[in-house]
Parts: structure tokens; C-alpha cells; sequence
């Protein structure tokens, strides 16, 4: 009884560390595991402590302030410097939406043929209608159970014969081979601790405040937050570990199958399903690929959603998937346009599956500035009261933010 009741703690932790594993997540991983093998398994093992403080920091602001992360960046950032902050988490969400999209199209016209156009378009109709006529209470409820396709991906493992010394080793010793590693870690990190997931996760811990009136924001009721930030240690640790070890099986299972084959050019999630049916078999094939349909259902409505909040934030708009679109206009026109542009990519030149990839790079340059701000924010009492971080969360915050600021600056001066 009381694993149920746990179970049913978990929420936006369990659904921010499931959407954290996209298409675009997983074409990043598997592009690591295919051409460097089990060589930077290590990254994982260093991303989730630092993905766990900074998922936790971003939670409590939601929770302690009843606002989101945008709005209060505002209070301790000028806004000069936010306002491009959140236009290049827009640019940068909407990337990530039309390569996903893109994704699943493909995945699909992969396992059952025809034109992935039409897919494409079909997953953004179906994202588009859920998120504006379905109340958040009823939708997160669809998003809980999509994280389920995560767990495809662990079954992989059994699927193939994996050296588990070799991939013990590349969990614990760092390894860099060049210039080419250097920024496939920025694209790990980028996509693993990257700015829509900390908007995302703020912003939800808002919606689930104003789904029970009883809630306050601990600010304004100080006795609530002994429960409340025990689940949110435990939703946002279950759903990062989730997080992280499925993206050490496509990294494992990748390098278990297409690196040992030789195929090390893998361009998009797509790319790594089509080049390990002959691999690993068309079992592995249909799993990897139906990872990346559910994923992307997962995923697409998380992305255009925290750009939404993030800008009605600082526009002063009502932001909120449990409104109707007419008491939430500006919040649901922003949804619609990233979506809607989202969509153009797929039919645009620019090809959506490298821009997968570099969107996750994009976003680990762009989190260092976000990552300054949020430390900043709960390290703050006259915005945080007495709920400011405790040290080790503030040490383990400053030190994500310290290793992508690394990472970003060795890619940006490492030869090509």
C-alpha cells in the first residue's frame, strides 16, 4: 500500500525526466553509443546528481512561490537579458518540436510504410487538439502513462549480448577522443540539463497548486512543506534516475550493436531504428521505434508547453493547460505557433534530424545563463522566504552550471 501511495506521488518529476528522453535525446545518445561506443557512458553517471539538484531547484521555486521560473528570473536578472533568454528557449523548443515530429513521422514510415509527411502532420493535429481542449488534471494523466514506453528501451538490453565489464569501465572512467567527443558531451549534457526542463517543471508545480484549493504556495503556508518537498525529492530523484537509465541502454545498446558493426554515422532516432534492424533484428528495430513515437507523443506538448509558460510569464499573461483557450489566448497562441512552426521545419530545407542534434548542443550553451539565474533565485530569501536551498542542493546547482559552462567552452575552443 504504501509503494501505491508513492507511485501515485510521482508527477512533474516523473513526466519531466520521461520527456527529457525525446527523439531529440534519443538520436543524441545514440549517435554517443554508436560512434564512441562505451566510451562516455561516463556522462550519465556525472549528469544525474547535477540533473537531480537542478530539476529539485527549479521544482521549489514552482512550489515556494507559486510562479514560475521565468517570472522569477525577472526579479534577480534584467530584462534585457531575460527577454532573449526565453526567445532562445522558443527558437530553440521549436526546433526540437519539428525534429521530433519529423522523428515519429519517420519511425512510422518505417515500421508501416507510406509517406511520413502525412504521419507528421497527423501527430501534430493530435498534439495540438490534446493540449487545447484537454484540462491539465485529465491530460497529465495521459502523460503518466506515456512514460511506460520508456521502459521498451531497458528491454533492449536483454535483446542483445552486451560486455557489461566494457560498459562498467565507461560508466566510471572519463574518456575524450577529440574534438568529435567534446561536442557529442555538450549535445549530452544539452539535452540531458537543458532550459525547458527546468520552465517545465516550475510551471507544473504551479498548475498542480491550483488544482487543490487547498494548496497554498509554501510562502503563504509554511505547514505544507514538509509533504510537499518530500515529494518532490521523491518525484524528481524517481524520475531522473528513470531518465538517466534509459538513456544508458539506447547509449549501451547502440554501442552494443552498431558500434561493434561499424555503423558510427547516425544522424537522427530513425537512423539508429533502421540501422539496427539488420543488427539486432526486427524485434529490436519495432521497439526502438515505437520508443520513439511514444516518446515524441510525450515530449512534443512538454517542449511547446514550457515555451508558452515561460513567455506568458514575462508578458503577464494567463498561463495555464487546465484553462480553455478563450481565458488563455496568448498562452495557447504560442503553443499553436511553435507547433505550426514546428511543422514548417519538416517541410523546409534545413534537415530536421541534424538540427535534432544541434538543437541539444544550442541548449547546453544557452542553459549556463538560465542555470546562473535559478541559483541566484533560491539562494534568495526575499524571493524564497525561509524554503532558500539548502547547501548541498545550492553546491551540486552551482556545479551543473559549472560543467556546462565547461563543456560549451572546451566545444567552442577545441579545433574541428
Amino acid at each position: 500500500m504504501k509503494l501505491l501511495e508513492r507511485l501515485k506521488q510521482l508527477g512533474p518529476g516523473i513526466v519531466t525526466g520521461a520527456a527529457d528522453d525525446d527523439p531529440s535525446g534519443i538520436a543524441t545518445y545514440s549517435q554517443a553509443g554508436a560512434q564512441f561506443g562505451s566510451g562516455l557512458l561516463w556522462t550519465m553517471t556525472l549528469a544525474y546528481p547535477l540533473m537531480v539538484a537542478v530539476q529539485l531547484a527549479s521544482a521549489r521555486v514552482g512550489r515556494v512561490t507559486g510562479h514560475g521560473l521565468a517570472n522569477s528570473l525577472g526579479k534577480v536578472m534584467p530584462r534585457w537579458l531575460v527577454m532573449p533568454l526565453i526567445g532562445l528557449l522558443f527558437v530553440a523548443n521549436t526546433i526540437n518540436i519539428g525534429a521530433d515530429l519529423a522523428a515519429m513521422g519517420d519511425a512510422v514510415a518505417l515500421v508501416v510504410g507510406g509517406w511520413e509527411h502525412a504521419y507528421t502532420i497527423g501527430f501534430t493535429i493530435l498534439s495540438l487538439l490534446l493540449q487545447l481542449f484537454l484540462p491539465y488534471h485529465r491530460y497529465v494523466r495521459i502523460l503518466k502513462w506515456l512514460t511506460l514506453i520508456l521502459f521498451a528501451y531497458i528491454a533492449l538490453l536483454f535483446m542483445v549480448k552486451v560486455d557489461w565489464s566494457t560498459a562498467l569501465r565507461g560508466l566510471v572512467l572519463p574518456t575524450i577522443a577529440g574534438a568529435g567527443a567534446l561536442t557529442t558531451i555538450v549535445a549530452i549534457f544539452g539535452t540531458t540539463i537543458s532550459p525547458y526542463l527546468f520552465f517545465w517543471q516550475a510551471a507544473q508545480e504551479v498548475e498542480e497548486i491550483d488544482q487543490a484549493p487547498q494548496r497554498k504556495p509554501l510562502r503563504d503556508d509554511g505547514a505544507q512543506a514538509a509533504g510537499a518537498l518530500q515529494r518532490i525529492r521523491w518525484d524528481t530523484v524517481t524520475g531522473m534516475a528513470v531518465s538517466n537509465v534509459v538513456a544508458l541502454a539506447i547509449m549501451v545498446g547502440t554501442a552494443t550493436t552498431l558500434h561493434a558493426a561499424g555503423k558510427t554515422d547516425i544522424q537522427s532516432a530513425a537512423d539508429a531504428a533502421a540501422a539496427l534492424r539488420p543488427v539486432a533484428g526486427d524485434l529490436a528495430f519495432a521497439i526502438f521505434s515505437l520508443g520513439i513515437i511514444g516518446t515524441g507523443l510525450l515530449a512534443v506538448p512538454v517542449l511547446a508547453g514550457s515555451s508558452a509558460y515561460a513567455v506568458c510569464e514575462i508578458g503577464g499573461w494567463s498561463a495555464s493547460l487546465e484553462h480553455r483557450p478563450a481565458r488563455a489566448k496568448a498562452f495557447y497562441l504560442i503553443i499553436g505557433l511553435g507547433m505550426i512552426l514546428g511543422l514548417a521545419i519538416d517541410w523546409s530545407p534545413i534537415n530536421p534530424m541534424k538540427a535534432l542534434f544541434w538543437s541539444a548542443v544550442i541548449n547546453g550553451v544557452a542553459a549556463v545563463p538560465v542555470l546562473i539565474g535559478l541559483m541566484i533565485v533560491v539562494s534568495k530569501r526575499s524571493i524564497m522566504g525561509e524554503f532558500v536551498a539548502s547547501w548541498p542542493l545550492r553546491l551540486f546547482g552551482w556545479m551543473a552550471t559549472a560543467v556546462m559552462a565547461a563543456a560549451a567552452l572546451a566545444m567552442c575552443v577545441s579545433p574541428s
